[in-house]
Parts: C-alpha cells; sequence; structure tokens
C-alpha cells in the first residue's frame, strides 16, 4: 500500500530533543554548528568511523554552495515553526496523521483483539446501556407521575421532551469536549452527571426540580454515545471496526429491556414506597427511577479502571503514555491467548506535528476564578473550532448528508415509537367506551354506596338521602341530575364529573370531588370540608401493563436485526446496510394501515424496530470513520445532536395526529425513510479505511 511495516517506520525516525531526526542512511549529519559542518564535509570519504567528529578523505575542502543550500533548508523547519504559516503547519500535520493512521493500524493488528477489547466493550456497553434506559424511564412513569404531581396535559408533553432536549445538548457539548480533553475524562463527567441528578430526581416532589433534573440528567447521557463510539473504534483493527462497533449497539437494546422488566415489575407495587407525613410521598415508581441509573453508577465505577483511548493520546503529542497504554493492550491479549511470551515490538510511533496554542497561565497570576475563565473559555473556542471544521471544504458534503440521513431516521423512528403506544392506548380507550354503561331516570334513596363506580353515564337520576362512603368514581358521569340530602365522605374519583347537576342540602367531607369537577352545576346549602390534598395514585389501577408489553417486545424485537448487522457489516458495507434498512422500514411504514387491533400494531412495530436496526448501527460506524481522530466526537456529537431534534419533532407532530388519521403519520415516515435511505446510497465507502 506504499506504507512501510512499523519495524521499518519506528528505526527510519527516531526521537531527539523534541525533534525527529533524518533516517540514519550512514551519512553523518553533524551537530549544531555549521562552520564545523561545512569543514568536516567531503565528496569523496573513506575510512569512514562513526564516533569519529570529522570526514576522513583524499579531498577535504570546501563544500560545494549547493550542499549548504540544501542542508540549511532541511535545518531550517525545525528552528523556525513560529514564524511558519498556519496552513504550512497543517499540511505537515496532516502529512503526519496519514503516516499515524496507518501505523497505527499495524499496531493495533500486532496487539490483536482478545481480552482488553471484550473487557472494554462490557464497561461501554453499561454506558450505552444507560443511554437506552434514559430514553424509556419518563415515557414508563408518567401514567404515576402525572397523578403524583398533579401534572397537566402541557406538562406531561413538557417532561417527555426535555430529555430529548438535554441529551440533544449534552451530545453536541460533551462530544466536542472528548476531542480535546479526552474520551475517558469525558466520559466519566458524562455518567457522572447523568447518575447524579437521575438518582435526585427520584426523591425530589415538585414537578418543576424534577423537570430541570431529568434535563440535567439527559445532558449528562446526551454525551455517552457519541463519546462510546469513538473510544471504542480506537481499539479496533479495520476488519473486527464494523462487527464489533454493531455488536456494541445491542446494549442500546438490553438497555430498553431492562427498562421494561423492571417497569413491569417495579411500578405496580406502591407498597414499595414509603410515606412521611401528608407532603412527603416516594411511590413505587420513585424506586423504579432510582434502580434505571444502576447500569450507569456501574459503568462509572468500571470506567475508572480503563486507560484512555492511545490514539487520542498520540494526538495531542502524548507518545509515551500512549506506547504504554499500546503495550498494555498487547500483553493482556498475549496473556489471555496463552503466549505470554511475546514481546510488543514497536519502540517508536509517529506523532503529528502540534500546532494548537494552548493557554497557560501561572497560579500567582489573576484569582482562581480568572484562570479558569480562560481555560473555559479556550476550550470552548476549541471546540467551536472543531464543529466549524465539521463544514470546511473537505468534510461539507459528508456532513450534510450525513445530517439529513441522522435527522430523517431520527424523525421517523422516534416519532413512530412515540404514535406506536398512543395508538394502542387509544384503541383501549375505544374499546373501554364501547362497554360503557347508561342509566337514565334511575330514583334511589337511603341507598349507601360503598363499592366502585365505573364506566358509567348517569343521566336525569334522582339521589335522596343516599351515603356515598369510602368508594371510587372511575370514569363516570353524572348529567342532569339531582342530588338531595346526600353525604360523600372519603370518595375517590378518577375522570369523573357532574354536568348540569342540582345538589340540595349535601355534605362532601374529606373527597376529591374538586370545584373543577362540577360543570354548570347549582350548589344550594351544600357544604365542603376536609378536601383531599394533592394528588393521589390509583391504587387499583392497572397502570399500562399492556405498554410495558410493548416497549419490552419493540426492544427485543431488534435482536435478529443486531445479530444481522454485525454479521454482514463487513461484508456488505456501511452504505448499503444504511440505504436497505431504511427503505425496508419505509416498506413496513405502509402496513400499519392494516393495523387495526391492538395486536397488529404490535406486530407492525415489532416489524419497523426489527428493519431499522441496522441502518441505525451502519450509521454509528460511519459517522466514526469518516471523520479524523481529533475532530470524530465533535462530528459524532452535531449528528447525534441533530437526531434528537429529530425525535423532539416527530414526537410532538406524530402524537397530534392520534385518533385523527393514520395517513399523515405513516406517509410523513415513510417518505422521510425513502428520502434518506436514497441520500445515503451516496455517501463514500469506509469499510477498507483506517482510522484517520
Amino acid at each position: 500500500d506504499g506504507y512501510r511495516n512499523t519495524n521499518q517506520v519506528s528505526d527510519d525516525y527516531r526521537y531527539q530533543d523534541g525533534n525527529y531526526d533524518a533516517p540514519n542512511d550512514g551519512y553523518y549529519r553533524g551537530g549544531d554548528d555549521p562552520a564545523q559542518e561545512e569543514d568536516a564535509q567531503s565528496d569523496v570519504t573513506e575510512g569512514h568511523d562513526e564516533d569519529d567528529e570529522v570526514y576522513e578523505g583524499e579531498y577535504q575542502g570546501i563544500p560545494h554552495p549547493d550542499d549548504i543550500k540544501e542542508k540549511q533548508k532541511k535545518r531550517a523547519p525545525a528552528v523556525d515553526d513560529e514564524y511558519r504559516d498556519r496552513a504550512d503547519l497543517m499540511a505537515e500535520r496532516m502529512e503526519d496523521e496519514e503516516q499515524l493512521a496507518h501505523q497505527y493500524e499495524n499496531i493495533i493488528e500486532e496487539c490483536g483483539h482478545g481480552r482488553f477489547q471484550w473487557t472494554l466493550f462490557f464497561v461501554l456497553g453499561l454506558a450505552l446501556m444507560a443511554d437506552g434506559v434514559e430514553v424509556f424511564v419518563v415515557g414508563f412513569v408518567l401514567p404515576s407521575a402525572e397523578k403524583d404531581m398533579c401534572l397537566s396535559s402541557s406538562n406531561k408533553g413538557m417532561l417527555g421532551l426535555i430529555v430529548y432536549l438535554g441529551m440533544m445538548v449534552g451530545a453536541v457539548l460533551l462530544g466536542g469536549l472528548a476531542d480535546k480533553l479526552g474520551r475517558k475524562q469525558c466520559l466519566i463527567i458524562s455518567l457522572a452527571i447523568n447518575a447524579a441528578f437521575a438518582f435526585l430526581s427520584s426523591f425530589v416532589q415538585g414537578y418543576g426540580f424534577f423537570l430541570f433534573c431529568r434535563l440535567i440528567s439527559g445532558l449528562g447521557i446526551g454525551g455517552t454515545l457519541p463519546i462510546v463510539f469513538a473510544y471504542f473504534s480506537e481499539f479496533l483493527s479495520r476488519e473486527k471496526r464494523g462487527e464489533h462497533l454493531s455488536w456494541l449497539c445491542m446494549f442500546w437494546m438490553i438497555g430498553g429491556i431492562y427498562a421494561s422488566a423492571m417497569a413491569w415489575s417495579i411500578i405496580p407495587h406502591y407498597g414499595w414506597g414509603f410515606s412521611m407525613g401528608t407532603k412527603y410521598h416516594f411511590h413505587s415508581w420513585r424506586v423504579f427511577v432510582l434502580v434505571c441509573s444502576l447500569p450507569c453508577i456501574a459503568s462509572l465505577v468500571a470506567l475508572k479502571f480503563m486507560p484512555e483511548s492511545p490514539r487520542f493520546l498520540l494526538e495531542i503529542g502524548k507518545h509515551d503514555e500512549a506506547w504504554m497504554i499500546l503495550k498494555q493492550v498487547h500483553d493482556t491479549n498475549m496473556r489471555a491467548k496463552g503466549e505470554p511470551e511475546r514481546v510488543f515490538t514497536v519502540s517508536y510511533i509517529k506523532t503529528p506535528k502540534q500546532v494548537d496554542e494552548f493557554i497557560e497561565i501561572q497560579s500567582s497570576t489573576g484569582t482562581w476564578y480568572q484562570r479558569w475563565l480562560v481555560r473555559i473559555t479556550t476550550t470552548l473556542k476549541q471546540v467551536w473550532d472543531n464543529v466549524l471544521y465539521c463544514l470546511t471544504a473537505q468534510y461539507r458534503m459528508n456532513t450534510l448528508m450525513l445530517a439529513v440521513v441522522w435527522f430523517t431516521m431520527a424523525l421517523s423512528y422516534y416519532g413512530l415509537i412515540v404514535w406506536f403506544p398512543d395508538m394502542i392506548r387509544y384503541l383501549q380507550d375505544e374499546a373501554y367506551e364501547s362497554r360503557v354503561k347508561i342509566f337514565d331516570e334511575e330514583e334511589v334513596s337511603h341507598f349507601t354506596f360503598n363499592f366502585t363506580l365505573e364506566n358509567q353515564i348517569h343521566r336525569n337520576g334522582e339521589y335522596r338521602n343516599d351515603k356515598f362512603i369510602g368508594m371510587k368514581f372511575k370514569e363516570v358521569r353524572f348529567e342532569d341530575s339531582l342530588f338531595e340530602d346526600c353525604y360523600f365522605e372519603d370518595v375517590r374519583s378518577s375522570e369523573t364529573f357532574f354536568e348540569n347537576c342540582t345538589i340540595i342540602s349535601t355534605v362532601f367531607y374529606n373527597t376529591d370531588l374538586y370545584e373543577h369537577k362540577f360543570i354548570n352545576c347549582r350548589l344550594i346549602n351544600s357544604t365542603f370540608m376536609k378536601e383531599k390534598e394533592g394528588c393521589h395514585i390509583d391504587f387499583e389501577e392497572d397502570n399500562d401493563f399492556l405498554i410495558y408489553l410493548v416497549s419490552f417486545l419493540g426492544s427485543l424485537s431488534v435482536l435478529p436485526g443486531n445479530i444481522i448487522s454485525a454479521l454482514l457489516m463487513d461484508k456488505i458495507g456501511r452504505i448499503k446496510m444504511i440505504g436497505g434498512s431504511m427503505l425496508i422500514s419505509a416498506v413496513c411504514c405502509f402496513f400499519l394501515f392494516f393495523g387495526n387491533s391492538e395486536s397488529a400494531m404490535i406486530g407492525w412495530q415489532c416489524l419497523f424496530c426489527g428493519a431499522s436496526i441496522a441502518a441505525w448501527n451502519a450509521l454509528d460506524v460511519i459517522t466514526v470513520e469518516l471523520y479524523p481522530t481529533d475532530k470524530r466526537a465533535t462530528a459524532f456529537g452535531i449528528l447525534n445532536g441533530l437526531c434528537k431534534f429529530g425525535a423532539i419533532l416527530g414526537n410532538s407532530i406524530f402524537s397530534s395526529f392520534v385518533g385523527i388519521t393514520k395517513v399523515v403519520p405513516i406517509l410523513l415516515a415513510s417518505s422521510a425513510l425513502v428520502g434518506g435511505g436514497l441520500l445515503a446510497l451516496r455517501l463514500p465507502e469506509t469499510r477498507e479505511q483506517v482510522l484517520m
């Protein structure tokens, strides 16, 4: 391929006093004194001794002027870098990076693929699993949290979108920082933020504080996806990269399964919580939120024992640290293979020329916050420069095409993922309403109601001297009815309303029949005493068991797609995988027109998720491979942030058509998938490339 192997490169380049010496080709290249070099130079030498300071030969006259100019030309760059044009320095750096890319590929192949990569695989997999859990948490707790926090429809919608907003910001910010501060350090920061605020959100009582905690938690977990893929890819050889990055994607599926299983097994068990007085309640859904932070905490602890990416260290000029880590990878894998005697043969690795300008402030200069302010602003400026670099002529077209593919994929996928449960719930509500019982002109007197009334409509009824004690109204509506000398005590209600009713001399004691539940009613000489405070969970409600099942099956259905994409990623290529998967998913969307029952919707959801996962995996792989090491996490973060923006739009648009029409969501999703899939076919194939 035109590049020398590792041993040749290490022999040709030697590191001395911070500079690179030219190859040792048998000619003496002198010290720093030009006069000594000129006196010592000879056109014809014989009896050369490398320990001598001068050449001994037949002729020792004045050197040719051209030789002196050539020698000075070679020596000039090492001395005058600060006076050279930045474009020249960047060109030299790019040449160094190209040499490093091929040498690094040879080094990773020498290190082999074994115990070290598999250990890192599971550690980063837990971080990716935490990302998958975060997407499902809010959706599972909403049915219970809306009663516990008295959430309105708009509050529920904001809670569902706030996580994606945080993930969008976190992906761009933390992804950019990972290219400046390091993969491991930024991933630890990301997981720590998520774990801390996810843990805190399970204890807070107010809606505003809970919303803030989920926002910051989403910001933290948003950085994991770009960092994890950039981090792991830099320990993989070209032949292993596509397959093992695809296997890593399975942990996102495992996160969805874990969240669904925990919700199914924890949330309905209300006795697992506790209360402190009347103001503080820790119900089972809060236990679920707590349990969902465990994968993040486990990954955070395990990550402390893993090294930084050596590829990143080489990019910032830390040769010795990178060499030690690569030797650790080599020795770990060789010991696991039963070959501990194998020696790591690499002695020197090419490092690119450093052109960044870092500002260092002495501890005696300014105050501590001024020093930190300069460091932070300098780092953020470098991150912003990286963002702009992704839009330069060299990468602009690839970035724009990838942005469209990521956006169309997210718009259709996340939009339908929300639309499926909403449609199933809508079908459930329709079936429930079809079983409503209607009572007309009933007359009841001197009767005690101490049982549950559910899914009923009472019209033009008369209730005199009746008692409603220790009971529940669930989906009950009283229309144009009369209540006279009645007594309500310890009554709980959900979706219960009194419309155009006349209520005379009636007492309401310790009930949650608030004013807004009486619509156009006449209240005559009636009394409300000791109303129930706050919101209360319905202890006998089904709590959306079917929704947990739908999410569980939807997550499990991507397993075949994950396996197929991992096995074929390096055989058919990334581009065909993206285009084929998106076009097949678009075809699956049209079958949704035939989803007129709960079972049919569940089946089509599983088919769609299974078909689309291959495109997600291939997008992750090609995004990692299209960008150089010092821009990789930044580019991934930008595109993943755009993906979360597409998710926000998809959730908002698709949910607004539930119960109105299926045509708009299906056509929007399928057309987005077709457009994105066709555009993806124009992207460059990367399976034969080394990581730049």
